[in-house]
């Protein structure tokens, strides 16, 4: 597995989806930085270094190769990020940590209410 010795956050403020820039030191002897934390509809996600190509579309310059590095890594940083913004980033559902989901927090459509628009 990957070993990061040092995870930097640089917090960005004002952006509506940005919320930092990522920089890690692997095995204190690589860095790797632009990676960055971004809010997206369903919730914090790692975006990895990326570069502008012609057509406008953009392609990661590093990247880990496999689900497992990635979502580590993601775990690393984004419990980085809690640490040094005191903002939550990681769902306590995805964590493992809720083993049951209370009935009073299910939606209003399972109980027949029609939500609001």
């Amino acid at each position: 597995m990957i070993n990061v010795t040092d995870i930097r956050i640089n917090k960005v403020e004002g952006d509506e989806k940005l919320r930092a820039f990522v920089s890690i030191v692997i095995d204190d002897c690589f860095l790797v930085g632009d990676l960055r934390v971004v809010e997206g509809e369903d919730g914090y996600f790692v975006a990895m270094p990326s570069k502008r190509k012609r057509d406008g579309s953009y392609k990661d310059t590093a990247y880990p190769l496999s689900q497992e590095v990635r979502e580590a890594l993601e775990l690393q940083i984004l419990t980085a990020y809690e640490a040094a913004t005191g903002h939550r980033a990681i769902s306590r559902i995805d964590m493992g940590e809720v083993t049951t989901i209370r009935p009073d927090l299910l939606s209003v459509e399972e109980f027949g209410f029609t939500p609001k628009n």
